[in-house]
């Protein structure tokens, strides 16, 4: 088990791995819904050391970064590293839009997102109960009462259906271990002419120094979203590491 100091320590050293934790059986297969859809859509195989052994079209899941890696995600080099400032631009939101934060972890970005919808709202969402403290604390803390943390599912974020203008995934997607189960639910919750977007570590980069299983391509995002019935709408290349793969519906 990887400790917070350790997760600091290697951020220090400029390892750039994201951490994993003892928590990595949440990642891993839920037999119970998946075993319907196993041999249509998933297929198995050993597991990388920083996989699951689970494949999605073609792409072993990665390991799942638990709660204890939370200081990795606020860590205060996180905005030279990701240009995380320019991500709000990027997404073009309203003032009125209803933004869900898939895997919001510790809040990073809900409560970024909170100022820029003003007169709508955040649902930030996350499967682990130690996360949805952290949004709670945070909620309260920074005064922003317009975020409303959601305990979700592997398969099943818990959003109305038709009620969400944006969902935005942040270094997150990759590690879904229902990843099929998981897109039907969110293209469901979409109002017309809502949109998916995947912040992703750049696959075909080698330069970016993340693990290969936490990074995903272009190619691929592209494949999995189409299977969901989107389209790539863009491509926005403005952060330093990360595609900004912005989807709607055919």
């Amino acid at each position: 088990m990887r400790t917070n100091f350790l997760c600091a320590l290697l951020i220090s050293l400029a390892a750039c791995n994201r951490p994993q934790s003892a928590n990595q059986t949440t990642a891993k297969v839920d037999s119970t819904p998946l075993q319907t859809q196993q041999t249509s859509v998933y297929t198995t195989k050993t597991p990388a050391y920083d996989g699951i052994g689970q494949v999605y079209l073609g792409r072993e899941i990665s390991q799942v970064m638990g709660h204890l890696g939370a200081e990795w995600l606020e860590r205060p080099e996180r905005q030279q590293e990701e240009r995380t400032d320019l991500l709000l631009a990027a997404l073009d939101l309203k003032p009125t839009d209803v933004v869900a934060d898939i895997g919001a972890g510790t809040g990073y970005f809900s409560f970024r997102l909170a100022r820029a919808v003003p007169q709508g709202k955040v649902l930030a969402v996350d499967i682990q109960p130690e996360m949805i403290e952290y949004l709670n604390n945070g909620r309260k803390k920074e005064n922003v009462p317009n975020v409303e943390p959601i305990l979700g599912t592997i398969t099943d974020p818990k959003l109305p259906a038709n009620s969400v203008d944006l969902a935005l995934m942040v270094d997150a997607y990759h590690e879904f271990s229902n990843p099929r189960e998981m897109g039907i639910a969110l293209v469901r919750s979409l109002k017309p002419g809502g949109r998916i977007v995947l912040v992703e570590y750049r696959a075909e980069d080698p330069n970016v120094p993340i693990k290969e299983h936490h990074k995903m391509s272009e190619a691929q995002a592209t494949r999995e979203m189409n299977a969901l019935g989107l389209k790539l709408i863009k491509n926005d290349s403005r952060l330093p590491q990360q595609h900004v793969l912005i989807f709607g519906k055919k």
